[in-house]
């Protein structure tokens, strides 16, 4: 656990030392205890337990169902009012390059009169990049806890505008195995980045509601604050339409692959009823002089046999031949 004491008319910030043997839960709720007027906290939590968390959402009267989300972290981007809180949870998302995955966290924001509580769950954590872009511009720290609330949402968003880009490298990388002229079995490739793409989707939707809510929710905070969401609703809505797009494009790779792969079982089903006719022509001449019939004049015949043989090359050439022209062969 760490907590940080922000002073809303300068904008500095001070760092609390939680590191205690009970969970640094008692040092943050003495230091909560003792804020003055004109500061706010910002605790961050990494995966707290069920008691640490409900020890302090006690005193910062957090409501039971919001502090159950906020342990299980496997809830759907959403905002939620109870009193004088604000909860709102969001997917963090990040892109594997050594294994071109997709994979997801869940950050859960407490936004209260004097206090930011961010629940973190996944391995990436964007509060630390939060709480370095609040240092940089300390003005977003003199708006209160809705300053945090932005630049989480910010940093968050911007991970999902840099994935997507990475994913969409992914995606021509894929086209261009599907276009080219070698023969490259790609299909659980596409899936599998489909399949990603998809729980990209189920991050990004759902939010985009949500960030519309805390833009229209400006009115009730500084008024500076206004532009700042708006900016980090249009990026989402720009991302929203990245992914959108990607899904779409990713199901249409995967129609042309599989409308290759049946164009390669066309060719070699084409392939082999050539050769076949190829075989088939020597095989019916000498079935038919296999017969040995008594009235067969070639057989009394001293160029009967060589006859025989050049019939049956000078077919399966006419016909190698004719299959050549088609593309068949």
């Amino acid at each position: 656990m760490e907590c940080a004491i922000y002073r809303q008319r300068t904008g500095e910030s001070e760092q609390v030392d939680c590191r205690q043997a009970d969970g640094g839960c008692q040092v943050t709720l003495d230091r909560l205890a003792a804020l003055k007027p004109g500061e706010f906290a910002w605790i961050r939590m990494d995966e707290p337990s069920q008691d640490e968390l409900q020890r302090l959402g006690k005193y910062l009267d957090l409501h039971p169902l919001a502090i159950e989300d906020a342990v299980q972290a496997h809830q759907r981007p959403k905002w939620e009012r109870h009193g004088d809180v604000l909860a709102i949870a969001l997917k963090t998302l990040w892109f594997v390059e050594e294994s071109a995955d997709v994979e997801t966290g869940e950050v859960m924001i407490f936004l209260g009169p004097d206090f930011v509580l961010t629940v973190r769950h996944g391995a990436d954590d964007p509060t630390l990049e939060a709480a370095r872009r609040l240092r940089q511009q300390p003005q977003m720290a003199r708006l209160g806890p809705v300053g945090v609330l932005h630049a989480v949402t910010d940093v968050i968003v911007d991970a999902y505008a840099q994935a997507a880009l990475q994913v969409r490298t992914d995606l021509t990388e894929l086209e261009r195995c599907v276009f080219s002229p070698a023969r490259e079995d790609v299909t659980e490739k596409i899936y599998t980045l489909k399949r990603e793409v998809v729980e990209f989707r189920d991050a990004v939707q759902p939010l985009v509601p949500v960030m519309q809510h805390l833009t229209v929710s400006a009115d009730h905070w500084p008024h500076e604050v206004e532009p700042y969401f708006r900016d980090v609703a249009d990026n989402l809505t720009r991302t929203d339409t990245e992914v959108r797009a990607l899904d779409d494009l990713l199901g249409s790779v995967l129609d042309a692959h599989l409308a290759k792969v049946s164009t390669w079982q066309n060719d070699d089903m084409r392939r082999i009823s050539s050769w076949a006719a190829i075989v088939a022509t020597p095989t019916l001449v000498a079935g038919i002089y296999g017969m040995n019939f008594a009235h067969m004049p070639e057989l009394d015949w001293e160029f009967g046999y060589p006859f025989a043989l050049a019939v049956m090359v000078l077919a399966a050439g006419l016909l190698y031949r004719a299959f050549r022209r088609n593309g068949w062969l």
